[in-house]
């Protein structure tokens, strides 16, 4: 019996909402308000599946990995019951090679900010995230 292994991609995509130079309003609201479930102590978080890269390649999100990896997540504690296929060392081990936001409520504002109006960078990676999602077989939708 093989077992696979769900781990953090090596970087943080270049849509990733917890990226710093990622543009704002990339996203749906309801994707940045994931972000601060993570937040917290272990009881406060009310996000509780680990969570998984945009592009939809099947990776626990490096952006993620680097923001909430920690011990207090309770997200990787269930996972560990839930989904023994998520790698759970590599993702508390994980360090991002580029700068990240300090945590989901800080991603998210930054996320939020420009939703009415994305600019053209925005426009242009939520643009290529349609179209790698769509190759995919994982088409952005409702």
């Amino acid at each position: 019996m093989t077992s696979i292994s769900i781990r953090p991609r090596k970087r943080p995509c270049a849509s990733c909402p917890y990226r710093r130079d990622v543009p704002s309003g990339v996203w749906a609201a309801g994707e940045y308000e994931k972000l601060r479930g993570y937040d917290g102590e272990t009881f406060e978080q009310t996000e509780t599946g680990v969570f998984m890269c945009h592009q939809g390649a099947g990776e626990v999100c490096a952006g993620w990995a680097g923001v909430h990896g920690h011990q207090e997540s309770l997200a990787l504690r269930l996972a560990i019951v839930r989904d023994p296929d998520v790698d759970v060392p590599a993702v508390l081990g994980y360090t991002s090679p580029v700068p990240l936001f300090a945590s989901g409520a800080e991603a998210a504002d930054h996320g939020e900010r420009e939703i009415g109006q994305p600019s053209p960078e925005a426009v242009a990676v939520t643009e290529k995230v349609t179209r790698v999602r769509e190759l995919r077989g994982k088409p952005v939708g409702p």
